[in-house]
């Protein structure tokens, strides 16, 4: 069987990790072609473009959200329920999974792990230097922050991608607007966004920008290279999904020994997940669907998945898995699921996906731009949920 995979997991940690799937679909005697592309926007793009010419690819990476919807709406994606029944993915998989993976009481998706976005990272060797602990609130992280600064590192470590600011506004926003005040705000809601509490979260995020290094010299460098600072002691937090752990171990870095992990203060009782999935377009080629069929089981296999999340940063989506082989961060990430009250869908989950593009546009410009107040970003903000 044969199946060309277009995919964005290019890092060295996403390479990695994704050749857990190359390596075991090629053993069973089958070929892989690998599409790579930069990111989620050009997967899409290329994607669309080929089932627009009548060439689908037989599977493509995709995050399983709110905006993933439109797949199986469309009627472009080929539905894999008769996979999922049959291994009873319903039992192995924890519910608000399962529901973002189904349409209609169809299964369109093979999820392949669970991150959460709400992590800190900080560098063992920097909090050292400066003697200070793990932040565990955010006059903890000020602080701290302050003191790195003093000794002439980088505080905040981050890429020039302005999806990553606005992690760290979510994060923000959960501690200044609560549970339901996030979720709302995710959901659209464009009278929170003149609350003037909104004016108080975005000043906290001016005041951390001043901590990053200037935007001129970070633009071309990306959240991996972000968290190889933290591991290698030049930089002394990042504010990152635990795909950052897949990358700093994938580098050689160890759990407590070279960086720390904890949740973002203010979110500790939060999961912000994201769930990461391939979809099957609907192609008229010989065998492709059967292909597609057995490349959804192989996803879902307990070895490559717990082997996958691993190299990852991640965790399985099978809740069957063996907590004993997770390291510390992996532990307390898969306590915050079995709990089942903790899961909080990230704002990439939860946002329809123009909406979501146009705010962390916004957000990502506040940040690297001194002269945008707080209350001009406000306004955009509520212009843009206005629209839609």
């Amino acid at each position: 069987m044969s199946v060309d995979v277009v995919h964005f997991w290019v890092s060295k940690s996403e390479s990695a990790a994704l050749d857990v799937f190359r390596r075991d679909w090629s053993a069973a005697g089958n070929q892989w072609a690998d599409i790579p592309v930069e990111n989620k926007v050009a997967d899409q793009r290329l994607v669309s473009d080929r089932i627009a010419n009548g060439y689908a690819p037989a599977v493509m990476q995709w995050n399983a959200n709110e905006g993933s919807r439109e797949l199986p709406e469309m009627g472009v994606v080929q539905d894999i329920d008769d996979v999922a029944q049959a291994d009873h993915w319903r039992d192995i998989i924890p519910a608000t999974v399962f529901d973002r993976i189904s349409y209609k009481g169809k299964v369109y998706f093979a999820p392949t792990n669970i991150h959460a976005e709400n992590w800190l990272w900080t560098s063992t060797r920097v909090l050292g230097q400066v003697a200070a602990a793990e932040p565990r609130s955010w006059n903890e992280i000020f602080e701290t922050a302050e003191r790195i600064k003093i000794s002439g590192k980088i505080a905040i470590a981050i890429g020039g991608a302005r999806w990553e600011t606005s992690l760290i506004f979510n994060d923000i926003i959960y501690h200044v607007f609560g549970p339901q005040g996030y979720a709302g705000l995710m959901g659209g809601d464009a009278a929170l966004v003149q609350d003037p509490r909104m004016t108080e979260a975005l000043s906290m995020l001016r005041r951390l920008s001043r901590y990053a290094a200037p935007y001129e010299t970070r633009k071309n460098k990306t959240w991996a290279d972000a968290a190889a600072a933290v591991g290698a002691g030049e930089a002394g937090m990042q504010f990152m999904g635990d795909w950052a752990k897949g990358e700093l171990i994938t580098r050689g870095y160890r759990v407590d020994d070279d960086f720390g992990c904890s949740l973002v203060p203010g979110t500790s009782i939060a999961y912000f997940m994201v769930i990461d999935a391939f979809a099957f377009p609907i192609a008229n080629r010989d065998g492709v669907a059967d292909a597609q069929r057995a490349f959804a089981r192989m996803v879902l296999d307990s070895g490559n998945q717990v082997a996958f999340s691993r190299i990852k940063g991640s965790l399985p989506v099978r809740i069957d898995v063996d907590p004993t082989i997770l390291d510390r961060c992996g532990k307390l990430g898969l306590e915050m699921i079995r709990a089942k009250n903790g899961e909080v869908s990230a704002q990439s989950q939860a946002m329809p996906s123009q909406m979501s593009e146009g705010w962390i546009g916004i957000v990502g410009d506040f940040f690297n731009d001194e002269s945008i107040s707080p209350q001009q970003a406000q306004q955009r903000l509520v212009d843009l949920l206005i629209q839609h």
